[in-house]
């Protein structure tokens, strides 16, 4: 067996600033967020493959890339961010002002303590765990390319690493970043996290 290499690429900035964006608040990429992109994956990258999110903060650069590049695209409906609930479209500040504790809360412990109307973080990882699987199956021996958001990225990491997801909003991960992972006949492995840009060798 040969090895499959998948780097998830976090969206750049979107319209709006920071906000908490599931899969029911979805700006486009704001012109910053734009030139994070191009300025990330540099005049030509190493990918045979593009799979993005359907949200458009993801697919909108994905689409452009996969033009300019020439690189076969699809689209999984499994890789769109976790789903806020309550949270959707609001800042940081706004969920403070209104109900400090269930803020503090949420990132004592995600798992347990999500907003009202969420999705549950075990779920979430579920879907993000079997469409990695299905990538790394579907395009074996290929270098993927997946444009998706901090939260997927997070549960990829939380399935690779085995660990549990109430840890997971401990990791960071900036806009425009990347993470690697690899796969051979030893199993699943992380090469790096939250890299701004890859070598496109």
């Amino acid at each position: 067996m040969g090895e499959t290499l998948i780097d998830f690429l976090r969206h750049g900035e979107p319209v709006g600033g920071r906000r908490y964006r599931g899969d029911g608040a979805d700006d486009p990429l704001s012109e910053k967020g734009w030139q994070q992109m191009w300025d990330a994956v540099g005049d030509r990258g190493p990918w045979q493959q593009i799979v993005s999110s359907p949200l458009r903060r993801c697919l909108d650069f994905a689409a452009a890339l996969s033009e300019r590049d020439a690189v076969p695209l699809s689209v999984d409906e499994r890789f769109r961010e976790v789903g806020f609930g309550s949270w959707e479209g609001r800042t940081r500040a706004e969920i403070v002002a209104t109900d400090e504790s269930e803020y503090r809360a949420f990132y004592r412990d995600p798992l347990r303590n999500r907003p009202a109307g969420s999705e549950p973080l075990e779920g979430f990882g579920e879907r993000v765990a079997e469409a990695l699987t299905d990538s790394l199956r579907g395009y074996a021996g290929k270098h993927v390319l997946v444009v998706a958001h901090a939260g997927v990225i997070r549960a990829a990491l939380g399935f690779v690493l085995r660990a549990d997801p109430a840890g997971w909003y401990r990791t960071r991960v900036d806009n425009a970043a990347f993470t690697r992972i690899l796969a051979n006949a030893g199993g699943l492995r992380l090469e790096f996290h939250n890299r701004p840009f890859v070598s496109a060798a």
